[in-house]
């Protein structure tokens, strides 16, 4: 007869003991052996490997560019041209903020360019011609850009016809209205004493005010992260250690000044740039912290799984297409107030090229779902880097845009290989 067999122990089903003391969201093997300062650097090293790149390749182009254009010519770095370097990328990189936003719904306008050379007109129609005040001028120039961006809404959600033949319906009609809106005088100037020149390209921060915004940056970062770990420990959820924070706030703040010391060298920070540093962190916290910013992202991501959550996709499309064109608006706004006139050429030129390759080379995804509003800053500051370096030394017109060209084709083969990865390692 044999004898009854011990009994084996089940493997537990639920998480051991160790694990049930960690928070909710890591209470997974795969998770727990991210713990730690090894195991953050393997998970970077994970994302990176799957596709997930994030900036990296963008802050990598633009310290190459930066090194070869310094070989090749010293003033590249110097305070001055890094001061002209803040005051050019400003106007095209409003632009782009708008960009990015159509981006990250899996669409396009191909209009902004023209939408910015009729806000300018506008602006100096009613400015200078008309001799209205100069708030009205710029509120004109706006409403007409969330007009535009209304209409284009509005066609897309009713009729269904593709962003790409609406916008670039809307660049000749606009660029129609822009000629008609200057008439025969073809060129308005702006007054040099005027507010609008004076905060484009000739008012800077005190030195003092600069310096104190760099330390204040970090500190409102650090606060809100540590707001942030508190919401999430009261959820019983993961918190990233403190350690991590203030090192992260720390490595802020040292590049923060040290821009700032340089940029002072000169003539300082502008308050145009300011400006257009406040539009992309606000741009930034709106599509990640606010519920109207992760519509967009679920939308971008799979706009029938959007809808049947729930998401008002029509309303997002509409909000969505009214910034951009406002966007572009301000954009033509800032560059007329800084060149201080415009004519019929406003808006025109590389415009629509450098505002929309300056949102997938900042890192927005062409296929929808994926990108920031940093996207537009740095987009911008490698684009503009580029012309500025080239400018420096002496190169035509045609070779600088086939060097752009050359860098948003690799953008976006970088952002196909990278998607084609994610969705291998299942992160897409």
């Amino acid at each position: 007869m044999s004898t009854p067999e011990t009994p084996t122990a089940a493997a537990p089903v639920g998480p051991t003991a160790d694990q049930s003391s960690l928070p909710a969201d890591l209470q997974d093997e795969r998770l727990i052996a991210s713990q730690g300062l090894g195991g953050w650097a393997s998970a970077q090293l994970g994302r990176l490997r799957s596709g997930d790149l994030g900036s990296l390749p963008v802050v990598v182009g633009l310290v190459l560019i930066w090194g070869v254009f310094y070989a090749l010519e010293p003033a590249f770095l110097s305070s001055r041209n890094l001061v002209n370097l803040s005051l050019q990328m400003v106007a095209v990189g409003t632009i782009a903020i708008g960009v990015v936003l159509v981006l990250l719904l899996g669409e396009i306008d191909l209009s902004i360019g023209s939408m910015s050379g009729l806000a300018a007109a506008i602006l100096a129609v009613l400015f200078v011609a008309r001799e209205t005040s100069v708030i009205i001028a710029v509120l004109a120039a706006l409403g007409a850009g969330a007009l535009v961006g209304l209409l284009y809404g509005t066609l897309f959600n009713r009729f269904g016809v593709p962003s790409f033949v609406i916008t670039l319906a809307g660049l000749l009609a606009l660029l129609g209205l822009q000629l008609r809106v200057l008439g025969n005088q073809g060129t308005i100037n702006l007054p040099f004493e005027s507010s609008l020149v004076r905060f484009a390209s000739q008012q800077f921060l005190p030195v003092w005010l600069a310096y104190v915004l760099a330390l204040l940056a970090p500190a409102v970062y650090a606060l809100s992260a540590w707001r942030r770990n508190a919401r999430r420990a009261e959820a019983g959820l993961s918190t990233t250690p403190l350690s991590r924070l203030a090192l992260r706030a720390l490595g802020l703040a040292a590049i923060l000044v040290i821009v700032v010391a340089v940029l002072n060298r000169d003539r300082g920070v502008s308050y145009m740039f300011l400006a257009f540093l406040v539009l992309v962190v606000i741009m930034d916290l709106a599509i990640r912290r606010t519920t109207w910013g992760r519509s967009v992202l679920a939308i971008g991501g799979n706009v029938e799984a959007a809808r049947r959550a729930g998401i008002n996709v029509k309303r997002i499309y509409l909000s969505v297409f009214t910034l951009c064109s406002t966007f572009a608006a301000l954009g033509g706004i800032f560059a007329a107030s800084r060149l201080a006139s415009a004519n019929q050429s406003s808006g025109g030129g590389d415009t629509n090229l450098n505002a929309i390759a300056a949102a997938v080379i900042g890192g927005t995804s062409l296929f929808g779902g994926r990108g920031s509003a940093y996207s537009a800053l740095l987009g911008i500051l490698v684009i503009q880097s580029i012309s500025n370096g080239l400018d420096l030394l002496a190169v035509e017109s045609n070779v600088k845009f086939m060097v752009t060209g050359a860098v948003l084709l690799l953008a976006v083969i970088i952002d196909s290989l990278s998607r084609r990865s994610r969705a291998a390692h299942g992160r897409a």
